[in-house]
């Protein structure tokens, strides 16, 4: 595997990461109810594409550190995964 494939591999790794943890702090910290009961909720109104637009917001930071330090391959692999989750949010907003 090439370095480039490597790079924006393991941006997309890191961005996915982020996103999953950007999904777990907002529902153990900012959410009022239980980790439990904010996922029941959210499964009852149908919230996953919201839940997902918010928890993507990690992503912002962890691009532009890979921008500072001139890693622009694995800044397209992070950007690759905010376009899945973008692409996600769609599909579930829609069905």
């Amino acid at each position: 595997m090439g370095t480039v494939k490597k790079d924006i591999l393991i941006g997309f790794l890191v961005g996915v990461f982020a996103t999953a943890a950007g999904t777990f702090f907002y529902l153990e910290y900012f959410s009022r109810y239980s980790f439990e009961e904010t996922l029941r909720l959210i499964k009852e109104g149908s919230l996953y594409g919201k839940v997902l637009s918010i928890a993507a917001i990690p992503n912002i930071f962890v691009f532009w550190v890979f921008l500072k330090k001139n890693q622009d391959n694995r800044a397209k692999g992070v950007l690759a995964a905010v376009i899945l989750v973008a692409i996600t949010t769609l599909i579930l907003k829609f069905f």
